[in-house]
Formats: C-alpha cells, structure tokens, sequence
C-alpha cells in the first residue's frame, strides 16, 4: 500500500499563491494532476498531501514558480507547463538561474533574458562562439534572442554596426505579382525584423541608427561581395538559402564580427528537391571549434501554449512518417 504523508508550505505571500494557482485556481488543478497531489490552504499556509516523492516534485515546482513572482514575472500556462516538465525530468535545478540572466530591457523596460533551459544555452554559445546557427521550430525566441544580443553589444560598443539580412524567398506568392517597386517588394520580408528592433530600441531610436548606417536591414542577395569588420551579422530564416548563398553569407565575415545564423528546417519554402544551405552548413561546418550549433525544440516554445501543441503535433506527425518509411523499407529487403 501506498504511504500518504502531507508536508506544510509556510512563508508563501498570498499575492504569490494567487498568482501560481492561475485564474479560478487552474494551475493549481493542473500540479495536482500532474504530480497527484491535494493542496489545501490553511491559515496562510499551503499543505499538500500525497505520497512523499510527489510532494517533493509538487513542492519543487511551487518554489520556482514562487521565485519567478518574486522576481517580477508573470506566471502563464506555458511557465506552469515547462516546470511540470522539468520536474519531470528531474532538471528543476537547471531552471534557477534563469531569472538572473538579463540580455537587455524593451523601450517599455520590460527585460529580455532566456526563458528556458534551451534558450540559456543558445544565448551561452552566442556570448563564447563567433559563428552561432540557433535551430528550431517558430516561437522559441532565435531571433529575438539574436536581436537582444545584437543590440546589447553595439549599445556596449563591442561593435560598430547591426547587419540583419534575410532571403527573399516567397511562400506561395511571386514576387512579381505583388504590388509597387522593388523596395516595397523586398520590405515584407524584412518586416519580422523591424517588428523586433521597434520592441527593442523603439522606432524613432532604430531610424537614427539606421540614418548612421549603425544598423542595417537587407536582403541576402545585397550581401554579395562585401566583408564586413566589427559588425553583429543575423541570417534569419536560414532553411530558405541555398547552399551557395549559405557559403556566400559565411564568407563575408571579417575581423571582430559575430554571425547568428537561425533557421527552422521544417518550414521551408525553397523549390522541390532544392537543398536547403542550412541543412548543408550542418553537415559540412559541424566539426569546426568556432562554430556551434543550438537545437531548439517544442519545449523551448514561448508562445501562447497552443503554438507548443501546434509544433510538438508536427513533429510527432513527422516522426511517424519517417518511422513509416523505415517500416516499408525493411519490408521490401526482407521480400527481396
């Protein structure tokens, strides 16, 4: 028979309590669901009941979410959702010094930092590597993360300029069937950027940068043929370049620059049966010390949680596709 035992949370703010629980208690229902704890409160206090380890699982993901009200956070489904994983996988530790690891602050003072385990060491390779590619799946920060980086080392003149570029490949639409010159073209695909460096330093901020040449938006095919010194250089939306223009981008690095190159390889739009360059960079470039590459997954999602679904739905859909492929395949050696 099971031992059921109940163990006393004193010390929790009432504030904070409100707040981990969630709206009509959600969070709450959600923790005792997932570690089969009753949590009852009492004069103050939080009691759980249930069997010893669980109380320890229960007990270490209200203290994270506790620090994380404590330091100014919100709590959300995804936060609650992460730590119950984490949990899990017995990484609660990991996640502690997250909060501690501010990048930057919005123009509305809200600080950038890495929200997960994943993000915290995609943003680690960044500060110790001078080529960084950051993959995975949309919503897991790759380039806001680059962004704030990007803009904390020119604000602390590590280098002279921001060079943010993108292939102007189209998802379903021609180029040429859309409206206006080339210029009005070219700037939807630039328009993510923008979106993020307005958040970041607010427009006004980005157009004096930009009016300087300290910051510059473009499309890849501009980079062509320069070499750019003392520069922080993104490549987004790297699953859209072809193997040369990724060799032709890489080539272009000079002295006292930094390249983060992000990419989802299972949203591209290139030509059927076109290799992608990001897919050949990490073949070809996996070996190389100065180079690393940071995979982010499902779990590294930020978004509203439906998006996590939305991904984790996507890749179990390919992963079963591929294990089907893998079953025919040993079916027809076996008839031959």
């Amino acid at each position: 028979m099971k031992s059921v035992t109940q163990e006393k949370l004193e010390n929790l703010p009432m504030d904070s309590l409100m707040e981990i629980f969630g709206q009509f208690n959600s969070f709450e229902k959600k923790l005792s669901e997932a570690f089969h704890v009753a949590m009852i409160q009492r004069d103050g206090a939080l009691i759980l009941v249930g069997e010893p380890v669980n109380i320890k699982r229960s007990k270490a993901v209200i203290l994270g979410l506790s620090r994380h009200v404590e330091a100014g956070n919100k709590v959300d489904e995804q936060k609650v959702n992460y730590l119950i994983e984490l949990e899990k996988q017995n990484r609660t530790q990991d996640y502690e010094n997250l909060e501690q690891d501010v990048i930057c602050r919005t123009i509305q003072g809200t600080p950038i930092k890495p929200k997960t385990i994943g993000q915290k060491e995609y943003v680690d390779a960044i500060k110790e590597k001078m080529i960084v590619f950051g993959i995975g799946p949309a919503g897991t920060g790759k380039t806001y993360l680059a962004m704030a980086m990007a803009i904390t080392a020119l604000r602390a003149g590590e280098v002279e300029r921001i060079i943010m570029t993108r292939p102007a490949i189209e998802a379903g639409e021609r180029l040429g069937f859309l409206p206006g010159d080339l210029q009005s073209k070219i700037d939807p695909y630039l328009r993510p950027l923008y979106d993020a460096l307005y958040t970041i330093m607010g427009a006004e901020t980005v157009a004096r940068h930009r009016e300087k040449g300290s910051i510059e938006v473009v499309p890849l095919a501009y980079m062509r043929g320069r070499t750019l010194d003392n520069a922080y250089i993104i490549l987004d939306e790297a699953q859209n370049t072809t193997s040369a223009q990724m060799k032709m981008f890489l080539t272009r690095i000079g002295f006292g620059s930094k390249v983060i190159v992000t990419g989802d390889n299972t949203q591209k739009d290139l030509p059927e049966g076109q290799l992608s360059g990001l897919d050949s960079a990490q073949r070809i470039l996996s070996k190389i010390p100065e180079i690393s590459f940071q995979y982010l997954t499902s779990a590294d999602v930020v978004r509203h949680p439906l998006v996590q679904k939305i991904v984790r739905a996507y890749e179990d859909y390919e992963e079963n596709k591929k294990s089907r492929k893998s079953d025919r395949r040993y079916e027809h050696r076996r008839k031959t």
